[in-house]
């Protein structure tokens, strides 16, 4: 597991060995995923929306947004591990 410290302006420096996994360069942006209350996956903003093809139920199945939300959440969870 990495650590980081957050700077007096907010700011987090991210190892290299976790830029590099993520495939972030300088100018990268990421995303806080919350996947449980106060638990987030970092996810880097820059990967194709191709990546979530198949993570949802197959089409025709009617969910909910909450629903889906919560699929969501818990894939992005087992991921991060």
């Amino acid at each position: 597991m990495a650590s980081v410290i957050v700077s007096p302006e907010g700011q987090l420096t991210i190892p290299g060995a976790i830029r590099i996994a993520l495939g972030l360069e300088h100018g990268g942006r990421i995303e806080l995923v919350e996947y449980e209350p106060g638990q987030y996956a970092i996810v880097a903003a820059t990967a194709s929306a191709d990546r979530l093809k198949g993570m949802l139920h197959k089409p025709g199945v009617n969910l909910s947004i909450d629903e889906m939300n919560e699929i969501v959440r818990r894939k992005v969870a087992l991921a991060a591990k």
